[in-house]
């Protein structure tokens, strides 16, 4: 009987976990996460561990498909690889020809193999690479530089040596990232303090020492207030604020108004709750983390939410700090020699981006872009057409608001292929669909993982494809030897991770032992004095030069959010501990944890309408109504209604999630234009619908 061990990461979420594979005959058995892991203690989650179930699952696309009817009328004529890569390499020529290789966009889930992606885009000379960012992080990451210089990965979070930790928009029991709930599960066995603060009571908030229940989109007034009390009564850190924050006195006069007494009436969380609240924040400091955020594409001033959160941290002293969010340390910090790029395999396309990132508006990151506004170039042509769409395990008719809107906008385009493990509404609208293998089918390039003890790692192949499907780097490597890009040809994997290795140190044979290679001995802190900052003065900057330039103030005046009308609720949306958005929906095993989603709804405000906990209502919003069963609670604010996302699929290929709950972003009209213009992210919470019992 052949067994084996393989290490590899997994592939069900964006965290991406180290994990173990146990293989016998062929045929995976058990999955695990990696041992060997700083963190990860043989941990995995419910998702993680249902990769068993997308392997076996039957409902997956199974071969290349080219769409022989109407865009999603659902008639497809099957194709080998060779016509399928001949086909999308034909069609990308055709329009390169009469377009330039500017017109094609590329999109994608982010994440650490996107080199490879990045180098595609670049070799058909289009800077017009995006990931689903809008809809997500891009506020923390953009607060990140406007005060720092460097992007939200370059600062870490400390949890198992925090004494405080506040969680606000991060619910991290349930959207999992296993080495941080690992890491925040010890430090609070060594006692560290946890404080929630949402709008419902979330399974982090059942854990927390406190919850604040705060009213919808008023989170920026309750850190206003927070650093008011930091300031006014001296609670801060001195000695850190004279090193290091640029413009303390200007943002001592900005919050002089925003009393707690002044932001009780805005949250609806006491003054003397504040007050006490943040006090406890000033005798944990510095090893305090204020997280600024993960799915933060919610309120349209939510970037300053993010900003005033990493402003909060500033002042505890925790930027730096050991227990707080430590610099993270790259290859060249220890000594160390890093992969060799991919992207660096073609120059940089001279065409502006399609989005105006990096011209239009220059405050923004150039790197991912922001692709609501790829989007509407795509509809206007203006700067230039875009023509084509390689959407790389993204779904954006699930994740972005207005999915009509985003189907007239593809609708435009010339071509449309959808590059996918699991069937979408995009990959479902596409012209072609080439199936991509699931993780524990496929590897992947190298790559790095920063962090205060980095290390390279490696995503190995436990398993030949159940059907006929194919790595990325093979889909790739295969369009690019058909449009003549000469330096992304390799012709296997060890190729590629052969390049990517070269110069470093470090041979394919040193990951055999636990997947990964670290860089350093052990974690490396930076001094207090040894900071570095990459802005014009070299400190953490209150006020902003790129946000000024571009005409937005650094320290925006708060405005209150609207209050819904009469009958009218403020959706809102979240993660659960089973499911990765709209992807694993039908997943077998995941499927059978949660079949569908449930509208909460606060019980005091149900039960004077006269719903019933456990019935169905309607949810309406600009003539689009949906039908969801309610679950009437306590915990969470009467102004909001709440579903998981994810749901609402009407795919004829997907028969457990067919029909199962409802969309929650079919209920944004207008929503691809709502964004945060300081941030660049989506302002998907700003949508309000009514409810009524269902006849």
């Amino acid at each position: 009987m052949a067994r084996k061990e393989v290490y590899s990461i997994c592939g069900m979420c964006t965290v991406r976990c180290p994990i173990r594979v146990e293989v016998e005959n062929g045929v995976c058995r058990f999955l695990q996460g990696n041992p060997h892991a700083s963190g990860i203690k043989g941990s995995i989650c419910a998702r993680g561990s249902a990769g068993l179930a997308l392997l076996n699952d039957d409902e997956r696309p199974q071969l290349p498909l080219i769409r022989d009817g109407e865009r999603g009328e659902g008639k497809w004529r099957k194709a080998s690889w060779d016509e399928a890569l001949d086909y999308v390499a034909e069609r990308l020529k055709a329009i390169t020809s009469t377009h330039g290789g500017r017109s094609i966009l590329f999109s994608d889930r982010g994440g650490p193999f996107r080199d490879l992606h990045m180098s595609f885009v670049r070799g058909l000379g289009s800077p017009n690479y995006c990931n689903h960012d809008a809809s997500c992080a891009r506020n923390v990451q953009h607060a990140a530089m406007s005060l720092f210089g460097f992007g939200r990965k370059d600062l870490v979070y400390d949890f198992k040596n925090a004494r405080h930790v506040v969680l606000q928009t991060r619910n991290i029991f349930e959207s999992i990232n296993v080495k941080e709930v690992n890491d925040l599960i010890e430090g609070m066995g060594n006692g560290c303090r946890l404080t929630v603060i949402d709008i419902r009571a979330t399974k982090t908030a059942a854990k927390a020492d406190r919850f604040l229940m705060i009213r919808p989109g008023t989170d920026y007034a309750f850190n206003l207030a927070v650093i008011h009390v930091l300031m006014e009564g001296r609670l801060y850190d001195p000695e850190f604020a004279a090193l290091w924050i640029e413009g303390l006195n200007d943002l001592h006069r900005f919050v002089k108004p925003c009393t707690p007494e002044w932001a009780e009436k805005e949250t609806g969380i006491p003054a003397d709750e504040i007050v006490s609240f943040t006090r406890d924040l000033a005798r944990a400091m510095p090893a305090v983390i204020w997280h600024p955020g993960w799915m933060t594409a919610r309120y349209l001033d939510s970037f300053h939410v993010c900003r005033s959160s990493y402003l909060i941290n500033a002042l505890l002293g925790s930027i730096g700090a050991r227990g707080g969010l430590p610099l993270s340390n790259t290859p060249g910090d220890v000594g160390r020699k890093g992969l060799k790029k991919l992207v660096d395999l073609f120059p940089k396309p001279a065409d502006k981006r399609a989005d105006g990132v990096g011209w239009k508006y220059p405050h923004f990151d150039a790197g991912p872009g922001l692709l609501q506004l790829a989007f509407k170039a795509v509809e206007t042509e203006d700067p230039y057409p875009l023509k084509a769409y390689i959407a790389y395990r993204h779904d954006p008719l699930m994740g972005f608001p207005d999915p009509e809107a985003v189907r007239r906008v593809l609708g435009k385009l010339d071509l449309l292929v959808s590059v996918t493990f699991s069937w979408s509404d995009t990959a479902w609208f596409s012209d072609v669909v080439l199936p991509l293998s699931p993780y524990l089918e496929r590897e992947s390039i190298i790559a790095c993982k920063n962090g205060l003890t980095p290390y390279f790692f490696l995503r190995q192949r436990a398993v030949d494809p159940r059907y006929d499907t194919r790595s990325d780097w093979e889909i790739i490597t295969g369009l690019a030897r058909r449009l003549g890009l000469s330096p992304l040809s390799f012709e296997s994997i060890e190729e590629i991770w052969s390049h990517q290795l070269e110069g470093t140190g470090v041979s394919i044979e040193d990951f055999n032992a636990t997947g990964m290679v670290p860089l350093a001995r052990k974690p490396a802190y930076r001094e207090r004095e040894a900071l570095k900052f990459n802005t014009p003065s070299g400190k953490i900057e209150v006020l902003s030069g790129r946000l000024e330039q571009a005409g937005l103030p650094s320290l925006r005046p708060y405005e209150s959010p609207a209050s819904p009308g009469e009958g009218k609720f403020r959706i809102t949306f979240g993660r659960c501990p089973v499911h990765t958005q709209g992807h694993t929906v039908n997943n077998p095993m995941l499927h059978e944890q949660m079949p569908e989603n449930v509208l909460w709804l606060n019980r005091a405000v149900g039960e004077e309408m006269g719903i019933q906990d456990g019935g169905d209502v309607e949810v309406s919003s600009n003539g689009h109504t949906g039908r969801i069963q309610v679950k009437l609670t306590d915990f969470i604010h009467p102004e909001a209604v709440f579903m998981v996302h994810g749901f609402g699929h009407n795919l004829p290929v997907e028969s457990r999630a067919f029909g199962r709950g409802i969309a929650d972003n079919a209920f944004m009209p207008g929503g691809l234009d709502l964004w945060d213009q300081a941030g660049g992210a989506m302002a998907m919470q700003e949508h309000f619908v009514t409810v009524r019992k269902a006849t």
